[in-house]
């Protein structure tokens, strides 16, 4: 344990070094400030908090942008190590394979959570000042409620794409497959949320049934959508194992 917690800071204070990776935050700001803009155009006022929320929270910011970014994230705390073999002084140590990519894990858990927090001090912010919608707590905490469901649910969302980063030495192929990952779970939200990690995770977002405009084609079930990201974690976990012990 002490072990894990030591590679864990590690990682963390590798990350103080890597500038891109506090920019990449400000991606956050992307679609609460387009739903600012949106309803400006328009002139609306007294909108329905939900209304706003879904455009600046709950659409392209959970199915493409975070996912995007998490990718990235993923592939930039994998290329140091594996493009310089800097994994076998790790395996002398000795680190534990699961333990290294745990730290690793943690760091895209921690990232999300606060990439998705920011999300919703951006939405309140610009949604509340301008006047669009009225100051209502129980809006608030239900979007800082979601936002941090988003948050945890993405890092186990985008655990294959961490297990491809580890298995890889470049970059070209993560990046890549992350781009596919994030459209095709936006693509099977209307054919069959349950095939796809990512439309798993919207399930879960919207099974209260309170973002208005929001239509599904096949009945809701949450256990089915956890099942869903949890197989595809488990295969993750057991393919990033055995391409870790094949890099000795």
């Amino acid at each position: 344990m002490r072990g894990l917690l030591n590679l864990i800071q590690t990682e963390f204070l590798k990350l103080r070094r890597r500038k891109f990776v506090w920019f990449m935050l400000s991606t956050s700001l992307i679609m609460p400030f387009l739903a600012l803009l949106y309803f400006n155009y328009f002139g609306k006022k007294d909108i329905e908090p939900m209304q706003f929320y879904k455009m600046s929270a709950y659409g392209f910011t959970l199915f493409i942008i975070l996912p995007i970014v998490l990718g990235m994230l993923c592939t930039m705390l994998m290329r140091e190590e594996n493009q310089y073999d800097m994994l076998k002084q790790l395996w002398i140590v000795p680190v534990s394979k699961m333990g290294y990519l745990l730290s690793k894990f943690f760091v895209v858990f921690v990232y999300s959570i606060c990439f998705m927090l920011i999300t919703a001090v951006a939405s309140v912010i610009f949604s509340v000042i301008p006047g669009y919608v009225a100051l209502e707590w129980g809006s608030i905490l239900n979007l800082l409620e979601k936002c941090i469901i988003i948050g945890v649910l993405s890092a186990f969302v985008m655990l294959p794409i961490l297990a491809i980063a580890a298995s890889q030495k470049g970059y070209i192929l993560p990046a890549c497959v992350t781009l596919v990952y994030a459209f095709s779970g936006f693509i099977l939200m209307s054919i069959n949320a349950y095939l796809h990690p990512i439309s798993s995770m919207a399930l879960i977002v919207i099974c209260n049934n309170d973002i208005p405009g929001v239509v599904l084609k096949q009945e809701m079930n949450i256990p089915f959508a956890f099942l869903c990201i949890g197989i595809w974690d488990i295969v993750a976990l057991l393919l990033s194992n055995i391409a870790l012990k094949r890099r000795k």
